[in-house]
């Protein structure tokens, strides 16, 4: 399904990345048979890449890398955004399961081993199903979609993410009329990650992590189950080997190496919300007009090139700038009160 950018939105394709280079490096990686844990490099840090056994070139031909272009309009004037580089979105990570440092998890995350991998989809559903690490890659056709991505800690980026649409995995399961919520839930291995065996290494959260959301912000075609980034396997210290991406909402909300997803009734258990709820509410929608209780969330500073106190602030928008496609969500909802 290609969801159609508005044209407000319409970033050019020669200001995302240059596609020449973009191919010829997929080409490369084909030619070598980089699809395992340690062999695919990101330019300029060697080995962050550990994500094993998942081959996206032969189980998602070329044409189904679909553009999503990125740009938005912000107070009138016509504004463009860039990829983030890949070496800072490999390395630069919220992953409490491998400590709470933003170089911890691509440090401790390198012996991450992912075989075997179940996902189980079960819950208020008539054919619950499990899918294996092949699966993941294989069941549904593979896209590339270029988001944003807004932490509530008010740094953001913009990834280009590979994966499918979290409705395909869903409908396939055929959900009951009492499946209202999903629940997501992270792998617990505390041998593997060691922020699960520590409460300081991995800030005092209850594991495994857990997230929710509305059936339907689920089915909506932006959510994304990611397998990947810039067009290499995810990872695993950005999620491998599957995660979740909601990209109107704050980067917490998008659960990884996510081993369980249910329908249920009720709205499920979320981990931050559990921890601070004065602080992380249920929907983390991304809103700038809602402070976070210790920071403003009015902009943001969007990661580049630069160093790690360059200032590049930009300006939040409502809904990370998805609003015409999910506003319409929430047109019951006080987003003050559930936030």
């Amino acid at each position: 399904m290609l969801i159609q950018s508005p044209e407000k939105s319409v970033l050019k394709e020669h200001q995302v990345t240059d596609e020449s280079v973009y191919l010829k490096r997929r080409q490369l990686i084909k030619q070598m048979g980089f699809f395992g844990a340690g062999t695919l490099l990101s330019s300029t840090i060697a080995n962050t890449t550990n994500a094993q056994g998942l081959d996206f070139f032969s189980s998602a031909p070329e044409k189904t890398f679909q553009r999503y272009p990125l740009t938005f309009t912000a107070d009138g004037t016509n504004n463009t955004e860039v990829l983030t580089p890949e070496a800072k979105v490999t390395s630069h990570n919220n992953f409490y399961e491998f400590g709470i440092g933003k170089s911890d998890p691509v440090n401790n995350a390198q012996n991450f081993n992912i075989k075997p991998w179940q996902l189980t989809i079960s819950g208020e559903c008539d054919k619950p199903y499990t899918l294996d690490l092949d699966d993941l890659t294989k069941s549904f056709a593979l896209e590339e979609r270029i988001y944003r991505l807004r932490c509530v800690e008010a740094w953001s980026m913009v990834i280009p993410w590979v994966g499918f649409e979290l409705s395909k995995l869903l409908k396939k399961a055929q959900p009951n009329s009492r499946a209202k919520y999903i629940a997501f839930e992270t792998l617990h291995d505390p041998a593997q990650m060691p922020g699960q065996a520590s409460r300081r290494m991995g800030g005092g959260i209850d594991y495994p992590y857990v997230e929710g959301l509305r059936i339907d912000e689920a089915m909506n075609p932006l959510t994304l189950m990611s397998v990947g980034l810039y067009g290499k396997t995810l990872p695993a210290q950005n999620g491998a080997p599957i995660r979740l991406v909601v990209p109107w909402k704050y980067g917490f909300k998008s659960i990884k190496s996510i081993v369980a997803i249910k329908f249920v009734e009720h709205p499920p258990a979320s981990t931050w919300n559990i921890l601070a709820p004065n602080e992380y509410g249920f929907y983390a929608n991304v809103n700038p007009e809602v402070d976070h209780p210790r920071w403003s969330q009015a902009s943001e500073r969007r990661l580049t090139s630069g160093g790690l106190f360059a200032r590049n602030r930009i300006d939040t928008l409502p809904f990370n700038g998805y609003g015409e496609q999910v506003a319409g969500l929430y047109k019951n909802l006080d987003l003050r009160k559930n936030f």
